[in-house]
């Protein structure tokens, strides 16, 4: 299951290093049974877990991960709704809704879901590549309906014929986030998502290579461009350059741990582009009333990429780590920050890959 691949191995590989050291150590354990397949002990043990922490997000997250491989789809779903309603800004839990609502046939469920985590995070590429599964499966379906009332029409026979290869063309066996070796598909070919919402019981799930961003695809070709001895020459402006950009991404995230929403708003240029598209009044009230909510806030950035840079604008990707009273996530996101007035401000953010 595409989905389910990359949301565990955000999970397991890295949500871990900013609990405490007795919790690392029971959901670390947890995973280890999931992974050897122990899925009665670790239901148990994150039962255990939640009974102490009802509302971490990592712990219902896992469970809910358990009860997909138990094949408890119903079980499943309520969980990953509930997360959803408590953390509407995540939007991995929509999207293994998706999955599992294609695994019962439900495709317009998985829609309404994924939409939900584009909606939340408009930059989230899974949540798009299985929306356009999604829509590949409708399309077969209304095709397939139109020559069922019309066996004649050549056009609707010729566009299912074309659907069908494309999803016999994506149905390729990967490996499951859970397991070292490639699982086996049974089933003949289904799109990605569909396949992926299988996890929860025996299908194999579809893989691609994953596409580099446009940014970092875009910074690499004007790279190989550029003639060695101009780029030599002035890399030592781009290096002064990045280290103000990092500069500023440091002061940003200092300012939004510290809730001085004054100085945090004031890293957003004029010209910042909201997430959804909504008034910069509305989401500047949505945020400081985010920011003002929990008790304390921690916000650590590394692993920096400074991708195309010129000088005036220039994108930045890194790894976030987000904590408060209730919510534990680490996550990737990306700037597309502006040089105005001397200081490099944030024009667009994205979160996800």
């Amino acid at each position: 299951m595409r989905v389910a691949l990359r949301l565990l191995a955000l999970i397991f590989g890295l949500a871990f290093t900013a609990f405490s050291h007795a919790q690392s150590d029971d959901l670390q354990d947890i995973s280890r049974l999931l992974k050897q397949g122990q899925h009665v002990q670790a239901l148990e043990r994150v039962n255990q877990y939640l009974a102490t922490k009802p509302r971490d997000a990592q712990g219902r997250f896992l469970k809910g991960l358990i009860l997909a491989e138990q094949n408890k789809v119903p079980d499943a779903i309520d969980v990953f709704s509930k997360l959803s309603q408590d953390y509407p800004e995540l939007p991995e839990p929509y999207n293994n809704l998706a999955v599992l609502h294609a695994a019962q046939g439900q495709y317009e469920k998985a829609r309404q879901s994924l939409e939900m985590s584009i909606r939340t995070h408009p930059s989230y590429a899974t949540a798009y590549e299985n929306l356009g599964d999604v829509y590949t499966k409708l399309a077969s379906q209304a095709y397939d309906k139109a020559l069922q009332l019309d066996s004649t029409n050549s056009a609707a026979q010729t566009k299912l014929s074309l659907v069908r290869e494309m999803i016999s063309g994506t149905n390729r066996p990967v490996r499951s986030a859970t397991r070292t070796e490639p699982a086996k598909a049974p089933e003949p070919a289904k799109p990605a998502v569909v396949a992926a919402a299988q996890k929860a019981g025996p299908a194999a799930a579809p893989s691609a290579p994953e596409p580099k961003a446009p940014a970092q695809a875009a910074a690499e070709a004007r790279s190989a461009a550029v003639p060695e001895t101009k780029a030599a020459a002035k890399a030592p402006e781009k290096t002064a350059s990045s280290d103000e950009i990092l500069k500023a991404v440091r002061a940003w995230a200092h300012a939004w741990s510290k809730k001085d929403l004054t100085t945090y708003l004031a890293f957003y240029a004029r010209e910042f582009k909201t997430p959804n598209g909504e008034p910069r009044a509305e989401w500047e009230k949505a945020r400081r009333q985010r920011i003002s909510a929990p008790k304390r806030i921690e916000v650590e950035v590394d692993g920096f990429r400074v991708g195309a840079n010129d000088g005036r604008s220039a994108t930045i990707s890194f790894r976030q780590h987000y904590r408060s009273d209730s919510l534990k996530v680490d996550s990737n996101k990306t700037l597309v920050m502006v040089h105005t007035d001397g200081k490099w401000l944030i024009q667009q953010e994205r979160v996800g890959n």
